[in-house]
């Protein structure tokens, strides 16, 4: 009994430090994030992500951003261009690819996704983005 203890609690003190590991990581893309933002999206999308009215669609608050994670990981991977429905609103626009790789994708995902009153804690990651196909 004493041992099923002792490892019920190491196994809690274990997955705390891989918690706080990966809070620290998702952390730490999220600034990787911000860079990427600033140089590839910022004057289509603006500064507060809400976009261009009618022309560049907001990734402020943006439905379609929490609903389809891969749709948006494979626009910012491989560009968009078509018809895609925003906050109630249709745009039909294109984005050339960025260029970017796959960890540039990943952090300028967890950017947008904890920005502007987006919160997902889930870290997308470079396996995620590589495994992104067109």
């Amino acid at each position: 009994m004493k041992f099923l203890v002792i490892s019920l609690f190491s196994c809690l003190g274990f997955c705390g430090i891989v918690s706080i590991s990966n809070q620290d990581k998702l952390q730490e893309s999220i600034i990787r994030g911000s860079e990427v933002y600033s140089d590839f999206c910022i004057n289509c999308h603006m500064a507060n992500g809400e976009g261009i009215e009618a022309t560049f669609p907001p990734l402020a608050n943006s439905d379609f951003l929490k609903n389809n994670q891969e749709e948006s990981i494979r626009g910012i991977k491989y560009g968009q261009k078509g018809e895609i429905t925003v906050n109630g609103k249709v745009y039909n626009g294109y984005m050339a690819p960025l260029g970017l790789d796959d960890e540039e994708v990943a952090d300028v995902m967890n950017y947008i996704n904890n920005s502007w009153g987006n919160s997902n804690k889930t870290v997308v990651t470079t396996e995620v983005v590589a495994g992104i196909k067109k």
